[in-house]
């Protein structure tokens, strides 16, 4: 008999969720990066094993919403929770709980939500701090499971995994057996170029763009891609660009190494930068840069 459910990965920005979703699938669906807030909206990632089939529905790190984007991300969030089998709370053991944390627990136990414990980045302390860190989260709720791991090394993965499958239904499966996420190619290139970007850029600029796929040709030997850059004022236009283009050809060059590996084939990506002022504030633009919304 075929199992299956549906998993949230929830928790605060930078505690590795994205990380720990492409660990569980063993191949790259989600960007990562050290800069807070790399998801903007829910990423489907689909692993199938044996009779299992495993949804996993990584979610943007919870924060306190700044602008209408920042809105859309809890929209994302709230909406996810509320729709789950069973969620894993990614926690960084190197840091206290926070109103975060609880916020989390109480709206799933509120849904009486089974709830995996995933104290990541064990690797960065020792173990008295480990031991500290499940202590405090245990007096918060009741965990179904509790798992220390290195999400980045891949260790305590596979005992997630083992913990998940108890919490998997008797049933058919939602995907078939041979993809690994739900997510058209061009929205992962999308998500392949934003990426860069937040590797060259600092500070504020990277969560001030957005990219959008305006051509997806697919031939025989090569893969034709044309993207739009957008970001929220001239002056960040000329920053991501570069003297003499060199930022723009750094993002260029780093994506398309990722998207060929990724189509299995060449890619030729042609870049372009424009400007929509305060996209962020603007909800009528959401749709327009790949965003819901109404949700």
């Amino acid at each position: 008999m075929t199992k299956t459910g549906f998993i949230a990965i929830v928790g605060r920005p930078n505690v590795g969720k994205s990380t720990l979703l492409n660990s569980l699938l063993g191949e790259k669906v989600a960007i990562v990066s050290k800069k807070p807030q790399t998801t903007r909206s829910r990423i489907t990632g689909i692993l199938t094993e044996g009779e299992n089939q495993f949804v996993f529905l990584d979610t943007p790190g919870m924060l306190k919403p700044k602008n209408k984007l920042g809105d859309y991300m809890v929209k994302t969030i709230n909406s996810t929770i509320g729709e789950v089998d069973a969620a894993i709370l990614v926690v960084d053991a190197a840091k206290p709980v926070s109103d975060v944390e609880r916020t989390i627990l109480k709206r799933l136990a509120d849904q009486r939500t089974p709830v995996i414990l995933a104290i990541n980045k064990t690797d960065t302390v020792n173990g008295a701090r480990v031991a500290e860190c499940i202590l405090a989260y245990k007096e918060l709720a009741d965990f179904f499971a509790v798992v220390p791991m290195a999400a980045a090394r891949g260790e305590g993965v596979r005992i997630i995994v083992d913990e998940a499958a108890k919490l998997l239904s008797e049933g058919d499966w939602f995907f078939p057996d041979d993809i690994a996420t739900d997510q058209p190619e061009r929205v992962i290139a999308t998500e392949i170029i934003r990426e860069k970007l937040l590797r060259t850029l600092n500070d504020e600029i990277p969560h001030g763009t957005a990219v959008v796929i305006e051509e997806f040709t697919e031939k025989p030997s090569i893969v034709i891609i044309r993207a739009e850059i957008y970001c929220e004022k001239e002056s960040h236009k000329g920053i991501i660009i570069g003297k003499g283009g060199a930022e723009l050809k750094k993002v260029g060059s780093w994506a398309r190494e990722d998207l060929e590996s990724f189509l299995g084939v060449k890619v030729h990506l042609d870049l372009w930068v424009k400007v929509k002022e305060n996209w962020r504030d603007r909800p009528t633009l959401f749709e327009g840069l790949g965003f819901q919304s109404d949700k």
